[in-house]
Formats: structure tokens, sequence, C-alpha cells
């Protein structure tokens, strides 16, 4: 199995990020948005009253024959590791 995290920050963020949360897998920066946007998940969202557009953070078990095999939308971090995780032990 392995893992891996995609985002539209920089590189320099995701080495930043990596550290700061003891990261031991992939993160692949994807600053323009060519796996991001194709997949629905650069999202406009709300806070406080202000609009702006962001990544809904989602979670894909992709097959070995390279079908998605299971997705999460919109999840919230405490928590959904585990959820994985017990989903991959079935």
């Amino acid at each position: 199995m392995q893992v891996i995290g995609v985002s539209p920050d920089d590189l320099k963020s995701h080495a930043k990020f990596a550290e700061k949360h003891k990261i031991n897998f992939a993160l692949i920066a994807d600053t323009e948005k060519i796996l991001i946007e194709p997949l629905g998940l650069w999202v406009e969202k709300s806070m406080y009253g202000k609009k702006y557009w962001g990544v809904q953070r989602s979670t894909y078990v992709i097959a070995a024959d390279g079908r998605i095999e299971k997705i999460w939308e919109s999840v919230k971090p405490d928590g959904h590791a585990q959820e994985v995780f017990n989903y991959l032990k079935q």
C-alpha cells in the first residue's frame, strides 16, 4: 500500500508541513491543479461570510488496477486516518 498526499501548495510548503507533522509519505505539489481540478476538488468555500477557492479534502483508495475503489469527500482530519485504516483492513 502507498499513501500520497496532493495539494496545490508548493514544494517548500510541503517540506515545512511534512517536517512539522512528521509525514512519512509522498506529498505532490499540484500547483497548477492538473489533478485537483479534474477530480472536482477545487471548490468555492465560505468562511465567516467570505467566499474563496480551496481544496475539498477528500480521500481516494485506488485499486491495483487503477480503478477508484472508495472515496471519502469533505473529510475532517480528526479520526479520518483511523476510518481509512479500518476500511483497508477489511
